[in-house]
């Protein structure tokens, strides 16, 4: 009787365990709980240490996100791995691409306790690399700002999940 109680409560601890995960992912990329985006709910890039590396070959060599929302590769070579299919569903389906998405992501990383899962991490970055590129290509000194600052907090958050310190 003992042992199926224990399963019974191991269950129980893992399904409350899942959906306070979710919650948390959803709070901060709302995106990928949408309708029409299921497999993008679960799509992140790195897996393994390769893949961490193939992320930094690709952000080095440069990426660039569309005004129509596509996300494109400079390198044709990179841009035809079949693993940059998923950084392209996140790129266009997940990270925040307008500023008022982008300060409540701000506002739940600053309020977020603990690391942050692998998912939301990389988001992130990905999002910082975004907001990196909205800053350069500003028209206005106000724009620039704006997007200066939305990088300078994500940098902060990053910074934060990597050392575990405010």
């Amino acid at each position: 009787m003992l042992p199926w109680r224990t399963l019974i409560v191991g269950l129980f601890y893992c399904y409350i365990n899942t959906g306070v995960t979710q919650c948390q992912t959803e709070a901060l990329f709302p995106a990928s709980s949408r309708r029409g985006v299921e497999t993008a709910a679960n799509a992140t890039f790195h897996n393994s240490f390769d893949d961490v590396h193939l992320l930094f070959e690709i952000l080095l060599t440069g990426i660039h996100f569309e005004a129509s929302g596509e996300f494109s590769l400079k390198d044709a070579e990179l841009a035809s791995l079949r693993k940059t299919q998923n950084l392209k569903v996140i790129c266009e389906e997940i990270i925040p691409r307008e500023l008022t998405d982008i300060f409540r992501l701000i506002y739940g990383l600053s309020s977020h306790t603990g690391p942050l899962h692998q998912d939301d991490f990389e988001r992130t970055l990905l999002t910082m690399a975004y907001v990196a590129q909205q800053m350069v290509s500003s028209t206005t000194a106000h724009q620039r700002d704006v997007w200066a600052e939305s990088f300078v907090s994500l940098y902060k958050a990053i910074k934060q999940d990597l050392t575990g310190t405010n």
